[in-house]
């Protein structure tokens, strides 16, 4: 999933402080489950918002409303902007851009960060496991990837700064090759490890532009 993380206050209220009529606007999906964005995290933020103004003396009207997606335009329609004059997104870093390419007239603010793509690890922790690069080798490495668990994104092995399974950036990180290597010998296949993964090739990734998938399948024609 899409990890996020919020804002703190003083950042959202430094990009709202001109407008007097704010819908914070929550995503159901991926910054739910990380206890980011969701509908909840949506109506604590615009209660402390109230609060704030109510302190401060300031007539400012906060609206919440939460949707299934920010990122897919079908769940867009039923939201409620009469008399808006911004909308602080907690979603994604796409959900917020597709309310601002749906909206044109609206200025959109960013409620979170987004983080990585990434997994629950415990009771509020999570952790990343993928970058998106557009390749995936997981079937040569173990499962585990080495662009998203190496810190130098190496593909032939660690480099000589690990000790002791751990990543010579933090002692608390596990060296990305160490867990791939641990994986192959249970799974007995470490001779695979002899096989030399080319360099690679990042135009798969975000050095190649914005992406797009296509299938052409699941397109409506005219």
């Amino acid at each position: 999933m899409i990890v996020g993380e919020q804002k703190t206050i003083s950042e959202i209220k430094d990009m709202l402080k001109t407008y007097k009529k704010i819908l914070v606007l929550g995503c159901g999906t991926c910054v739910t489950v990380c206890f980011a964005g969701g509908e909840r995290e949506a109506g604590i933020l615009a209660s402390a918002l109230r609060i704030d103004s109510q302190n401060n003396q300031k007539e400012i009207e906060i609206l919440e409303q939460t949707v299934t997606r920010q990122c897919d335009k079908e769940f867009l329609d039923k939201l409620e902007l009469d008399g808006v004059e911004a909308v602080l997104s907690l979603a994604c870093g796409a959900g917020v851009q597709t309310i601002a390419e749906t909206f044109t007239e609206m200025p959109v603010f960013p409620g979170l960060n987004t983080k990585f793509i990434g997994r629950n690890d415990e009771q509020g922790v999570w952790s990343e496991r993928c970058l998106g690069c557009g390749n995936c080798i997981l079937d040569k490495t173990g499962g585990v990837c080495p662009i998203a668990r190496c810190s130098k994104n190496l593909l032939n092995g660690p480099c000589g700064g690990s000790s002791d399974g751990k990543c010579e950036i933090d002692k608390s990180v596990d060296c990305g090759w160490q867990l791939i290597y641990n994986r192959l010998e249970k799974l007995g296949q470490l001779s695979s490890l002899e096989e030399i993964l080319p360099l690679k090739d990042w135009s798969t990734s975000r050095d190649g532009g914005p992406r797009k998938v296509i299938r052409e399948d699941l397109r409506l024609r005219d």
